[in-house]
């Protein structure tokens, strides 16, 4: 077992989560200490006028040296750690295009933090063919297999929905082997979730988000225009697949003429219907949908999204998980199975061709970076 540090900053771009985690990159042995690092408001600038972007651009150099300065920082509070799980920041994402491109230097992080740093999880993914994302899936399988160990889950079919920015979602059979064995995981993203909502909430009333969903809960659905987003073709490709932050930027426009309690609560009823059109895809319908990420803090969310899925929604702490810090999780459980050159994504998850290990790892003296 190894002590393993995650951090992740997510389209939110709200800060950095960072957690603990001690694992083989199979088991789960038990979560530690965790911690959040917040943007000061230039900071959340800096990372939201870089979004797009590619290596070489204005404003990518500023963006990805923030990302190394604040994970640095929040590294030190961790000297537990004997390697550190390293996301970095995503500002484009072109599967099917240029690829993909996470702001960060691992290198400069492992030396800063004197401890190997895992990063750079995407690419290799997206060069075998699949679409580097979403990463948590696999850990979600392992999560699934630790809740039901503890008897907080049942030992059947169950799916994870992190709603960040974008929403995606995890169908996990925990009785299988491995995560990547057929059958045990059926992964992609849902469509728009907080993104949206956040974007609408800083533009217009010069708030970060809709806190407890108290706006969206005083305002009435425009159901012509959530009819409307979900004709989207979007919805009818079936997974794997994934999303960048913008990608629905029709959207914000389509709410654009609605007062403010009424664009909030389209928006919600929007990310919900997104869900339940993903239902389709899944192989069986879960026993139930365990919610993390910052949209389980919103009751308007989780009304609705109890309101339109066929089965019973909860956050995923009713499994006894930490649904602030999954992501973060995963990034440090992933870290050790790129140590163990052992696989991180699959056909079912991104559409890889086969499983495939992604990940660098950067070392804090001269020992090289290895693919």
């Amino acid at each position: 077992m190894i002590r393993v540090l995650g951090m992740m900053s997510g389209t939110s771009m709200d800060g950095v989560d960072a957690a603990m985690i001690e694992t083989d990159g199979v088991r789960i042995a038990g979560f530690g200490r965790s911690g959040f690092r917040a943007y000061s408001d230039n900071e959340s600038a800096v990372l939201h006028a870089a979004l797009g972007r590619w290596p070489g651009e204005p404003g990518v150099a500023e963006a990805a040296d923030l990302s190394v300065r604040n994970h640095a920082a929040m590294a030190a509070d961790f000297p537990e750690a004997e390697m550190i799980g390293y996301h970095g920041q995503t500002l484009a994402h072109e599967p099917q295009g240029r690829g993909t491109h996470q702001a960060g230097d691992g290198a400069a992080l492992a030396r800063v933090a004197g401890r190997p740093v895992v990063w750079d999880f995407r690419r290799e993914d997206v060069r075998q063919g699949g679409e580097g994302a979403p990463l948590a899936p696999f850990f979600h399988w392992a999560c699934a297999g630790w809740a039901a160990g503890q008897g907080r889950l049942p030992a059947r079919p169950v799916a994870f929905l992190n709603l960040g920015g974008v929403g995606n979602i995890t169908w996990v059979d925990p009785t299988a082997s491995a995560p990547e064995a057929p059958g045990a995981c059926l992964a992609f993203d849902t469509g728009p979730a907080n993104a949206p909502i956040n974007d609408l909430m800083r533009r217009r009333l010069r708030q970060t988000h809709d806190r407890d969903g108290v706006l969206a809960a005083t305002g009435r659905v425009d159901d012509g225009v959530v009819a409307e987003f979900l004709r989207h073709p979007w919805f009818d490709r079936p997974p794997p697949k994934s999303l960048d932050r913008d990608q629905f930027g029709g959207l914000a426009a389509a709410v654009a003429p609605l007062a403010d309690a009424d664009a909030a609560a389209t928006l919600v009823a929007a990310l919900a219907g997104a869900v339940a059109a993903g239902m389709r895809w899944m192989p069986t319908v879960p026993a139930t949908v365990l919610v993390c990420g910052g949209g389980r803090r919103n009751p308007a969310i989780m009304a609705r999204l109890s309101k339109v899925l066929p089965c019973n929604v909860q956050p995923v702490e009713a499994a006894g998980l930490n649904g602030d810090m999954l992501e973060a999780q995963a990034f440090g459980w992933l870290a050790a199975r790129v140590m163990r050159g052992w696989p991180t994504s699959g056909p079912a998850t991104t559409g890889v061709a086969e499983p495939c290990c992604g990940g660098r790892i950067s070392y804090p003296r001269a020992r090289g970076d290895f693919s």
